[in-house]
């Protein structure tokens, strides 16, 4: 009974669409797609009417479809809030530009210490190397030896000759101590020969006694005499080879202190063929020293770097040097050790430019001038704290200096607020 109903329907629905297909107007045109709807017809007829239709996904909103709620009000809110953070930004930034300008950076800077060439004045050959490549060491360490042999020996020659120079000298002193005493009895001849003579003189004046007596009582006279007059003058050659001086002690003697002086620097020389650590520091380049070779004097043996005496030596541009002083506190930053910082002060600014020690300066007053912002070099003080890396000579530094002056406003603005009276002073 269903089933003929359904099959009623399904007919009726035909009979009324073959109606209104023929109710419509034939066109010579329009047969072809007439007859393509009406087989579009039958077959949606033909379709079980059980079946559901399946979802259709929504399409995008379209520019012109009005958007929601909730995307309104966002927009609405999202252009007031930009406009009223826009003066802020620039007030911020305003703040931070007049306050700023205080801290000078610069990273042409590097680290330095003091480094020397270890030498000997004197020539010899390399007995031994107490030292390696890059030890530390302390001052006055041994770090060389030179065969001492020939320093010894120069060393016994020389203290020969000051015992020699000390005998001759007390032998003059004793020669001329002699030399007084035969003054004295020089001296005493002659007057001895004189009461003789004046003697004579009286007798043969009165025809007393003969006149060859007289004569030999006066040459003897004469003899005496010139021979007292020799030896003064044998004691002042004596006098003068003391020094004009002759009680003085021996050590005070010219020659004597000739000889000491020899022997002193023979002494040196040994001393020196000993060479020390001149301050604590590290060795480096030790291998080109070995034992057996000749080292001449004041040739350099190897180098040693300090570790306790550590500067930092900048050379910022002119033109941020303008408020930079010494004793000004310094941050440094070594490349080396990121995240570590160091501490330390401005120690002195260079009076000239680096490019004024030059070996060919700029010719400045030539038609091919060009002009060079210079740089002028700076020295700070850092020293290696405790707990940190050790600063090494050549490291890369980025130091930054607080001079402690803000850049302020433009010069503009200041013009700007400034009054005519203070504008004319």
């Amino acid at each position: 009974m269903a089933n003929s109903n359904d099959t009623d329907r399904a007919a009726a629905r035909v009979t009324d669409a073959n109606i209104h297909r023929l109710a419509r107007i034939p066109s010579p045109a329009g047969d072809q797609g007439d007859a393509a709807e009406a087989a579009k017809a039958d077959t949606k007829q033909r379709q079980p009417q059980d079946r559901k239709p399946e979802p259709v996904p929504p399409l995008p909103p379209r520019g012109n479809e009005r958007p929601s709620g909730r995307q309104t009000s966002k927009k609405s809110l999202r252009r007031p809030l930009l406009f009223a953070l826009l003066p802020l930004a620039l007030v911020v930034g305003g703040y931070f530009y007049v306050t700023g300008g205080a801290v000078m950076s610069t990273d042409n800077a590097y680290v330095q210490a003091d480094m020397v060439g270890v030498s000997t004045d004197v020539s010899g050959l390399i007995s031994e190397v107490d030292v390696h490549d890059n030890q530390q060491v302390a001052k006055g360490q041994v770090l060389f030896k030179l065969d001492p042999q020939q320093f010894q020996l120069a060393l016994d020659r020389t203290n020969a000759q000051l015992a020699s120079t000390g005998d001759d000298l007390r032998a003059l002193q004793a020669s001329y101590r002699n030399m007084q005493a035969q003054i004295d009895q020089a001296q005493k001849d002659v007057d001895f020969n004189m009461v003789n003579f004046q003697r004579q003189e009286q007798l043969i004046a009165n025809n007393f006694t003969p006149k060859a007596t007289y004569d030999a009582a006066k040459n003897t006279l004469q003899g005496a005499q010139q021979k007292l007059a020799s030896l003064q003058q044998q004691l002042a050659g004596l006098a003068a080879n003391l020094n004009g001086d002759p009680n003085a002690p021996v050590e005070n003697h010219p020659k004597y202190k000739d000889a000491l002086a020899a022997r002193d620097e023979a002494a040196r020389q040994l001393a020196h063929s000993v060479v020390h650590a001149p301050f604590a520091g590290i060795v480096t380049n030790v291998p080109s020293l070995q034992p057996g070779q000749y080292l001449a004097a004041s040739a350099t043996a190897f180098n040693i770097v300090s570790t306790d005496h550590v500067w930092v030596q900048a050379s910022p541009k002119e033109t941020e040097l303008t408020y930079v002083r010494p004793g000004q506190q310094v941050t440094v930053e070594v490349d080396t050790y990121p995240g570590q910082q160091w501490t330390g002060t401005v120690d002195s600014i260079s009076p000239a430019s680096a490019s004024s020690f030059s070996l060919l300066p700029a010719e400045n007053t030539s038609g091919n001038w060009v002009k060079v912002v210079q740089r002028i070099p700076m020295r700070v003080s850092v020293g290696n704290a405790p707990g940190k890396p050790q600063l090494r000579v050549g490291m890369s530094v980025e130091l930054s200096v607080n001079t402690g002056h803000e850049r302020g406003l433009p010069g503009f603005l200041t013009g700007w607020f400034s009054t005519p009276s203070a504008a004319h002073e």
